[in-house]
């Protein structure tokens, strides 16, 4: 069965070169172009596509606006399209709080060595989301109190639930919660992510105190672009300091440092002397930045004292880090499939039993916090 895509912006120029690279893969039908989001809405209340994707800026109705009409009316998963510039992040972080599942730069050269390269990537991440279902938004997430929040809040993935509980052996990525916490000693708490993560890590950093009691690194798949502006709305909305990393900085307990796009984030030293070193990219390196990087100079940093946890994203990157921390002894968990955007890089950690536990987004904080704050 093929997957039917709406595609929606106001330049026809882009409505056919994405309809026909989308057209060139034989599991994508392109069913229809919409010229602007309120068009957008009207045909996907009529044609029902599995996925759409969306320009931001467009008359009569703009792309984020759409995209929450969407939400309140038929959730499906949308693509966005947006300019890497720091306005453009801005814009289309909002829109994946409206209920976007995942975005790519509008100019396809920024993100790909040619053409075809470029052609392959957004028919894979259109195929990657299809069959996501896609949860109606939720009321707004407050800001943490005596910050200013910068920009609009939408909908932070997933609600309170009781927790899954069971006596058999869950399948793979079925929920598989932790219990009491194991006492372990740890030293740093690691997150890494990609397709998905901007709102789940929005969603679990939004619940920590602001005295939480180690340094944080995030490793988000991200443009150069866009890692100062998330890093500022993650600041603007958590009790914790949230920062984009820099070269030399001395790492804090209730601060979390997200890795620049476009380069490599590692740790040198150890204990009081631990330290951020940044480093340029390496096209040899798929990921900028890469999980399995951080992650791995992590262990000399910290050894085993770690708790690991990946959320929901393409591919595999964190499966080698992850097992590296490991072998050290730390603890790597992973996010359960039915809350993941794309489950890809937890299934990565969870089939070959590197993660301990599969944990539902809207039951992680509440889950780290239990293990490494002692709440």
């Amino acid at each position: 069965m093929t997957i039917k895509v709406l595609v929606v912006d106001d330049s026809s120029f882009f409505r056919r070169r994405v309809a026909e690279i989308l057209g060139a893969d034989p599991e994508l039908e392109v069913i229809d172009t919409a010229i602007n989001g309120q068009d957008a809405v009207d045909k996907v209340r009529r044609l029902r596509p599995d996925v759409v994707t969306m320009d931001i800026e467009m008359p009569v109705m703009d792309g984020i606006s759409a995209v929450r009409a969407l939400m309140r009316e038929r959730p499906l998963p949308v693509l966005m399209f947006s300019s890497l510039t720091y306005d453009g992040a801005r814009a289309t972080l909002e829109a994946l709080d409206a209920g976007a599942a995942d975005f790519l730069p509008k100019r396809f050269e920024e993100i790909a060595n040619d053409r075809q390269e470029a052609s392959r990537l957004l028919q894979q991440r259109v195929k990657a989301i299809a069959n996501k279902r896609v949860r109606p938004a939720a009321p707004a997430t407050p800001a943490a109190p005596g910050r200013p929040l910068s920009s609009r809040v939408g909908a932070p993935v997933g609600s309170a639930a009781a927790p899954v509980r069971s006596s058999a052996k869950p399948a793979l990525g079925e929920a598989n919660l932790p219990g009491r916490a194991s006492g372990k000693r740890y030293r740093a708490l690691l997150i890494g992510t990609s397709t998905g993560g901007p709102v789940a890590l929005q969603t679990i950093l939004t619940q920590f105190p602001a005295d939480y009691p180690y340094p944080i690194l995030l490793v988000q798949h991200m443009p150069a672009a866009f890692t100062p502006a998330f890093a500022q709305r993650l600041d603007s909305l958590c009790k914790i300091t949230v920062k984009e990393a820099q070269h030399g900085d001395r790492l804090q307990p209730g601060t979390a440092y997200l890795a620049p796009g476009g380069k490599q984030m590692l740790v040198d030293g150890s204990g009081a002397n631990s330290r951020i070193v940044i480093r340029e990219g390496d096209d040899q390196i798929n990921y900028k930045p890469s999980v399995d990087i951080t992650f791995g100079s992590a262990t000399r940093a910290f050894g085993g004292d770690v708790l690991g946890v990946i959320l929901t994203g393409m591919g595999a990157d964190g499966r080698e880090g992850s097992r590296m921390l490991k072998k050290l002894g730390a603890t790597i968990w992973a996010q359960d499939a039915a809350s993941c955007v794309v489950y890809g890089m937890p299934q990565a950690v969870a089939a070959e039993g590197i993660a301990s536990h599969s944990i539902p987004l809207n039951q992680m904080a509440e889950a780290i916090l239990r293990e490494t704050h002692r709440h």
